[in-house]
């Protein structure tokens, strides 16, 4: 199973608004009502429980009937989720400091792909029939770049940002299976690169320094919607770089072994390093490379980096002259007593690399 998200046409904002009022309407009716049920019988609604006293409300509300059993099975899915009796209501007014950014389920039965067309050289663009209540229709466009017309489509959400965008996020089932290399890479994270691979790719995410005046010009003005298309625009950005460097890691190599650095140990406030850590995006990094390495059939693990830095990868000593700790992070280059001058973060990931191989030698059942 996989999921594409794809912009839809502006034109269709004004709608799509409407609609979404009418999902929050569900949404808060069933939040209260699962909450009351369970104060008077200390026990949950499932979701079955709440398809029962939400039917026939799509004709009022028109909304598709397998729309509004969707709503009901999310509700009860992050309820059990997040651990908690009663979740944060959905408002629909624009001025709420607590505003719900639109969001409408479909499932399969409302979906119907009616068209992929070029549109220019190489964009394509689609059309989705979607169905609402009293047989009404809703045809959405979107930007197609991954031509729905060769999956088979499962399930659509359409989900709004911040900045009053639109996208669908579409489930397909027949998505082909990413093919692997043959090497082994270990990788090192850190703050100056995102990361560092054994091989000696890197990749650099720092987005927000580069924004940070543009941003600050904006944010003195208060200029709210430029400072949401900045955070856009730096977000969308780091995520695209992660994305084309863990598909160039998955087809290259058939194990993949990474620290298990954490970003709590830097975003304290003794550290000053909170801005850099989460602009490397270690979180993103990690989840992508999981998710694709299981697609793909490969071998991901996390393993403890205790000493990489600090240990040469030619002798698998440690020395004086190594960076040892938050000090030196400064010291990019070091020699060792072998003679062998090291990369500070080539050299981790490479002691990064021989842990994991040790590590799978021992215990864990290799490719």
């Amino acid at each position: 199973m996989k999921t594409f998200k794809l912009r839809l046409k502006d034109k269709h904002a004004k709608q799509l608004t409407a609609i979404s009022s009418s999902v929050n309407f569900v949404w808060n009716y069933v939040n209260e009502l699962s909450f009351k049920h369970l104060r008077r019988t200390g026990k949950f609604f499932s979701a079955y429980d709440l398809a029962e006293y939400t039917k026939g409300s799509g004709e009022y509300l028109g909304l598709h009937s397998q729309t509004i059993q969707a709503i009901g099975e999310i509700h009860a899915k992050s309820r059990k989720q997040f651990k908690k009796a009663k979740l944060r209501w959905r408002t629909n007014n624009p001025k709420s400091r607590r505003k719900s950014l639109g969001w409408i389920p479909f499932k399969k039965s409302a979906i119907k792909h009616l068209a992929t067309r070029q549109s220019g050289k190489k964009a394509l663009k689609s059309t989705i029939q979607l169905s609402l209540a009293n047989h009404q229709k809703l045809i959405i466009e979107l930007f197609d770049s991954y031509n729905l017309a060769l999956y088979d489509l499962n399930t659509l959400k359409l989900v709004q940002d911040a900045r009053g965008r639109w996208y669908a996020c579409i489930t397909v089932k027949n998505y082909p299976k990413l093919e692997h290399g043959t090497g082994q890479v270990g990788i090192d994270l850190g703050l100056k690169a995102a990361a560092t691979t054994s091989n000696g790719d890197v990749l650099t995410t720092k987005q927000t320094q580069k924004w940070a005046k543009k941003l600050a010009t904006a944010q003195r003005t208060k200029n709210k919607e430029r400072v949401r298309t900045i955070h856009a625009k730096i977000k969308n950005t780091r995520k695209d770089l992660i994305n084309k460097f863990t598909t160039k890691m998955v087809k290259e190599n058939a194990l993949i072994i990474v620290g298990d650095v954490k970003s709590k140990s830097f975003t304290s406030k003794k550290t000053n390093l909170a801005k850099s850590t989460y602009d490397a995006g270690w979180f993103e990094l990690k989840r992508q490379l999981d998710y694709k390495c299981k697609h793909a059939g490969c071998r991901f693990e996390i393993v403890n980096e205790s000493y990489t830095t600090q240990t040469c990868s030619s002798c698998r000593q440690i020395i004086d002259s190594s960076p040892k700790g938050r000090t030196g992070l400064r010291i990019r280059e070091w020699t060792c007593e072998c003679g062998v001058t090291q990369h500070r973060d080539i050299n981790a990931a490479r002691n990064i690399l021989a842990v994991g191989l040790d590590r799978l030698a021992e215990g864990i059942p290799s490719l």
